[in-house]
């Protein structure tokens, strides 16, 4: 279980590192430079990629091995980090776009690939737990790794120096994963290895509405698509501002990437794990239903810190208070989500379960990434008050869909599971 857990916590680790250049370096960088936040939340469009990776999920579950979709992602990374070494990022804003473009791209199909190993490794509740706080972890480790620790030195470093670090860490994963003792077994190398089952494959790859149809008449999908879609809006919305809020009146750039970046990030991996343990020892309904309402409250007082636009040591203290508490409570309905998602993925046929997980994935970064892009605009139009007003009643909303369905609908169903007998 061990070697597991570190295989898959390693490449969930590199697969944040284009997130945290993304959501904490580079929103930092632009309103530095004096661009609008309309413009920044725009800048969401580069995680395009990861809503259309469900378009070629089914290609990652039957062509070649999983093994060789990793090591090939993981290496174009590192080719990708080496090649944006050579950028100047005040002159080549372009240029810069492209990188992350390219490594989000890369970074979606390694998802692909990873999930679908995940989902063949990982049996029984106690391993399911265990693996998705590794996933859960592991990503958020990588996030805070390039968007707090890089932006916390990248003034003394460099741009080029930068990536050159994570051109070798790309590189050394890369090797790793080739030699990797896990990926051996034949239920994490896809079904392509049975030749028994390639030529119904082959018609579902030619006729994908099959696989659609599959893939929506697993139990349990359709209440998880419509919470995927809707558990993140409000909190989102809070995560991405509420740091640009202070930046404006707060705290300067490099404080940010301190305490947002680093702290209130390690925070998060705390919540994440705290989740895999508990998952361990309670139903996940109940966990659910307790957490979603302690996130309404903390959204409360977040909220309350806008009307306190002087600088002070208190105002910072409960700045940084605030934030550790959302992100702390963020990772752990992370952990509790992906499980769930890998609930309903181990119920679907093996031979299309990368493609199911993958797709609840990409409605999942959908949710998030639509209203992330959208944030900065109704700040821009309304002012953060009104903007966090919303935010609260989306996050409420959220609470009331999984209150109720841990009495009535799919989280029940969970948790009478989850029952020790």
């Amino acid at each position: 279980m061990n070697d597991k857990l570190v295989f898959l916590g390693l490449l969930y680790f590199v697969q944040g590192i284009p997130y945290g250049l993304q959501s904490s370096l580079l929103p930092v960088y632009l309103r530095g430079a004096g661009h609008s936040l309309t413009r920044i939340g725009f800048t969401k469009i580069l995680y395009f990629p990861w809503v259309l990776k469900v378009l070629w999920a089914p290609l990652v579950d039957r062509i070649g091995t999983k093994r060789r979709w990793l090591v090939g992602t993981v290496s174009g990374l590192a080719l990708t980090c080496l090649s944006s070494a050579a950028l100047a990022p005040e002159a080549h804003i372009y240029g810069v776009a492209g990188t992350l473009l390219a490594m989000n791209t890369l970074a979606s199909v390694q998802d692909i690939a990873v999930d679908g190993a995940a989902v063949g490794l990982l049996k029984g509740r106690g391993e399911l737990g265990l693996g998705n706080t590794a996933q859960v972890v592991g990503y958020k480790a990588g996030s805070v790794f390039a968007g707090g620790g890089l932006l916390a030195v990248i003034d003394v470093a460099g741009w080029s120096w930068m990536f050159m670090l994570l051109t070798f860490v790309y590189a050394g994963v890369a090797l790793f994963v080739w030699g990797a003792p896990v990926l051996d077994d034949e239920t994490v190398r896809g079904p392509q290895t049975d030749g028994s089952r390639r030529g119904g494959q082959g018609a579902d790859a030619m006729r994908p509405w099959r696989v659609w149809r599959k893939l929506l008449a697993v139990p349990g999908t359709p209440w998880t698509v419509l919470y995927v879609l809707t558990y993140k809006l409000g909190e989102q919305g809070a995560v991405t501002m509420f740091p640009l809020f202070l930046l404006d009146h707060h705290m300067t750039a490099r404080e940010l990437g301190f305490w947002n970046g680093v702290i209130a990030m390690g925070f998060s991996i705390c919540g994440s794990s705290l989740g895999g343990l508990l998952l361990a020892q309670c139903s996940i309904g109940a966990l659910m239903r307790r957490v979603f309402v302690l996130r309404t409250i903390s959204m409360v007082f977040q909220s309350s810190l806008l009307t306190i636009l002087e600088p002070s040591p208190l105002m910072k203290g409960m700045a940084v208070l605030s934030m550790s508490v959302q992100h702390f409570l963020g990772g752990l309905i992370t952990t509790l989500t992906f499980t769930t998602m890998m609930h309903c993925t181990q119920r679907a046929e093996e031979s299309i379960q990368a493609t199911h997980y993958s797709f609840l994935a990409t409605l999942e970064v959908l949710g998030k990434l639509t209203f992330s892009a959208l944030a900065g605009g109704v700040v821009d139009w309304f002012g953060f008050q009104v903007a966090f007003l919303v935010f609260l009643t989306l996050s409420a909303g959220t609470a009331l869909h999984v209150w109720t369905a841990t009495f009535t609908g799919a989280l029940r169903e969970h948790q009478l599971k989850d029952q020790p007998k």
